[in-house]
């Protein structure tokens, strides 16, 4: 059985008209033209769909029965073209952040997606930075949130929001270091704590204090931020702390203290990525201005 979209259309708009003549004009083709498909369909179907009678045109049952499943094909059409053209809005939308943003951000980010229809059926994929690149420019993700400036080709990015590196530490380390000139290149590297290679936190930490991997004798394999500051909380030693984290990790790991820099502060740059090729309009957009509203009241914080 092939049956085609024209054929269905043509068919609706002749149930819903009763008349080949007035069907032919809301379709906007030539009746001939119509009348053809028609019988063109009902060669396929195999059956009469519909009468012709003096009052105009009337289904037969078979012709009620294809009706109804014409209909719901054609709602499933009108749903997939409104989801081509705004990826998000009533479709399905796949994310990507990285470990240490989506702890943090998501939570007030959720909200306002859902309140935008959205968040109706988003679908969160965390992962390091590498790994989020190949899903996206495979396809199987839309957009990803990176800590990390893309190098790979066919990838447009736009800035989210710039998110400054706190220094935190247990309550006795952070008070002998705040009558020092604190700057991250005077910092001890035997005393940071690192997340595992691969997570570009623990790079970016090491870039900053102008320091190689190898230089942190208490480099941990830490898989995660919340780790590192519960050790840092226990005395073990120091560790960076973006400060959009600075809440939630805080309230996790009583002891824990941060203080700031002196500036010109480290920080690192938040950023959204999508698929040069991919349309912007209508939902990256609006994706990427919702996740700088959810920032600001991680950021705006007195410390």
């Amino acid at each position: 059985m092939n049956i085609t979209l024209r054929q269905i259309r043509y068919f609706l708009a002749l149930s819903e008209t009763g008349n080949f003549t007035r069907a032919a004009e809301t379709a906007y083709v030539s009746q001939p033209a119509l009348s053809m498909q028609i019988r063109a369909l009902e060669d396929v179907v195999g059956a009469r769909l519909v009468e012709r009678t003096t009052g105009g045109v009337v289904l037969t049952p078979q012709g009620r029965a294809f009706e109804l499943h014409a209909r719901g094909v054609m709602s499933a059409m009108t749903e997939l073209e409104a989801g081509l053209r705004q990826p998000g809005r009533g479709g399905r939308l796949m994310l990507g952040m990285i470990p240490t943003v989506a702890p943090y951000l998501l939570p007030e980010a959720l909200p306002i997606l859902r309140a935008r229809d959205i968040g109706r059926d988003l679908h969160l994929r965390e992962a390091q930075t590498d790994k989020l690149l190949e899903e996206l420019t495979s396809g199987r993700l839309d957009a990803v949130v990176v800590a990390t400036p893309p190098d790979a080709p066919g990838i447009a990015a736009t800035h989210l929001f710039q998110d400054g590196f706190l220094l935190a530490g247990s309550a006795a380390r952070i008070d002998d270091l705040r009558a020092q000139a604190l700057t991250p290149d005077a910092l001890d590297p035997g005393q940071l704590l690192l997340l595992d290679e691969g997570h570009c936190l623990g790079d970016q930490a090491l870039k900053v204090c102008g320091l190689g991997r190898r230089s942190s004798r208490l480099d941990l394999g830490a898989a995660s931020l919340s780790t590192l500051c519960r050790l840092a909380a226990q005395g073990m030693g120091l560790t960076f702390l973006p400060q959009i984290a600075r809440q939630q990790e805080m309230a996790a790991a009583p002891g824990l203290t941060a203080i700031r820099f002196p500036d010109p502060q480290p920080s690192r740059q938040i950023m959204l990525l999508r698929r040069a090729t991919t349309p912007a309009q209508g939902w990256f957009d609006d994706l990427a201005q919702i996740l700088r509203q959810a920032a600001n009241p991680l950021l705006d914080q007195n410390i």
